[in-house]
């Protein structure tokens, strides 16, 4: 297996380069992580990628939750992704559920048209939230641009979700599998063995690289650790 990756998640410059003295392969760069990560400004996407050359996936949500919200919602969240992209971005983290907790299609559609066919995308933790994991995987398998599932196996976290992460990774070769999983939500190094061993080679951490909590920015040495687990 090639070097995991790992996703640090980002609030602005100082976390991003902070990230990558750590050694961090990729950032999740958002706001407001009170709302567990919005869609950040433009100006800020344009500072971090001055300021880093590792990846950067961008947030496209609007508010709390997994709804796209009415026309109105999607409309002004299509145009930030219009935008975002218009200034550099090619990599996005976006997911949205119906109320019966099936993707929500025609919204995840219009948001993979925005962002161009060129670029690639992450399905968040809208999937941890679903009635039917299996279902959704099945109704976005085509989707351009769909290359990640960000995912703790639960919408309680990675220890109620590791034999779920465990089996899904074993189905890699199936349709709607092919996309990496990227493994975060209550993450912890003890999870890291497991995973790896079942062949997940995607890790996603956010206050497990801010030890003192989220209101003081990134750790590089916290980061280090992380990367470090991950090196074998």
């Amino acid at each position: 297996m090639s070097r995991p990756i790992l996703e640090v998640i980002a609030l602005d410059v100082e976390d991003a380069v902070a990230a990558q003295a750590g050694g961090a392969d990729r950032l999740e760069l958002v706001s407001d992580m009170a709302a567990d990560g919005l869609t950040p400004a433009l100006e800020t996407f344009a500072a971090v990628r001055a300021a880093v050359d590792i990846p950067v996936r961008v947030m496209l949500r609007a508010t709390d939750g997994f709804s796209a919200g009415g026309a109105a919602a999607l409309d002004a969240l299509c145009a930030d992704a219009r935008a975002l992209a218009a200034e550099g971005a090619d990599e996005f983290v976006l997911g949205f559920l119906t109320d019966d907790g099936r993707a929500d299609l025609p919204a995840v559609a219009r948001l993979a048209e925005a962002v161009g066919p060129r670029a690639r995308w992450t399905f968040h933790r809208a999937i941890d939230r679903a009635a039917d994991r299996d279902a959704v995987r099945k109704q976005l398998a085509d989707q351009p641009g769909l290359d990640t599932y960000l995912t703790a196996g639960s919408a309680s976290g990675v220890d109620d979700g590791l034999a779920t992460l465990v089996a899904e990774a074993a189905r890699g070769d199936e349709p709607g599998y092919e996309p990496r999983i990227l493994v975060g939500g209550g993450l912890q190094l003890k999870h890291v063995p497991v995973l790896l061993d079942a062949g997940v080679s995607a890790f996603h951490i956010g206050g497990a690289a801010r030890p003192a909590g989220w209101a003081v920015p990134v750790s590089a040495a916290a980061v280090e650790v992380w990367r470090a687990s991950l090196g074998r």
